[in-house]
């Protein structure tokens, strides 16, 4: 990716990383703490927000950063040489402080209801969720990936789609995302992860992304014109 935006890229991945969170963090609350729904609604309903608000965020900043949000998105980029190592710590930098002052903005617009700006969270989540975030973040990273590769002109929809749908199908409610996790290890709402379970999910988030990158390495492995078919 060429540098025509050297102020823009990490300013798009600052502010496309916060709204993420506030997608996330948001709808919990308004959804279990104001309108008091049902928390099994209001995972459905996070879900389709998350739908929404990332496709829009991948469009308008696609062009720009390549809309990453996502350290291990940027990790898988630049394993495929798509990015600089210089360029890549720098995005994880802004997508970690993005993601932090998206929790801040959740909390400032819900202050009523939550109290505070920042919380350690102590919401449990383990066991078997672990799994689900290597799958999830596998699925994530993988169609990325491809969808770059073949020049898809649907990235912004198929990946919303695909991580919305996650959201409902794995047993961690797909955080896939280490940015996104260390937010939520501050929030005091139903979408936080206490820190210890928090730190062991981005690990299971990196196993994840890295067998995707050898999984999407195999899908395009190169194959001499004279191999017979």
């Amino acid at each position: 990716m060429k540098n025509n935006y050297p102020i823009g890229q990490p300013l798009a991945e600052f502010i496309g990383s916060m709204f993420l969170i506030t997608a996330a963090i948001s709808p919990m609350i308004l959804l279990t703490s104001v309108l008091e729904a049902d928390k099994s609604i209001a995972v459905f309903l996070s879900a389709i927000t998350v739908v929404f608000v990332l496709s829009a965020l991948i469009e308008m900043f696609a062009p720009i950063s390549g809309a990453h949000f996502n350290p291990v998105v940027t990790m898988a980029m630049l394993l495929d040489k798509k990015i600089s190592p210089s360029k890549a710590a720098l995005f994880v930098v802004c997508q970690v402080a993005g993601g932090m002052a998206g929790t801040a903005l959740s909390h400032l617009m819900f202050f009523d209801e939550v109290g505070g700006i920042f919380f350690v969270s102590s919401n449990v989540r383990g066991g078997y969720m672990y799994i689900g975030e290597i799958a999830g973040t596998f699925i994530l990273i993988l169609a990325i990936l491809v969808l770059v590769k073949i020049k898809s002109g649907r990235i912004s929809i198929i990946v919303a789609l695909l991580v919305g749908g996650q959201v409902m199908a794995t047993s961690s409610t797909m955080f896939a995302n280490p940015q996104v996790t260390i937010a939520r290890m501050f929030t005091n709402t139903a979408a936080g992860i206490r820190p210890i379970n928090g730190l062991v999910f981005i690990v299971m988030q990196i196993i994840g992304a890295l067998l995707a990158y050898g999984a999407y390495r195999l899908i395009f492995i190169h194959r001499p014109d004279n191999t017979l078919t």
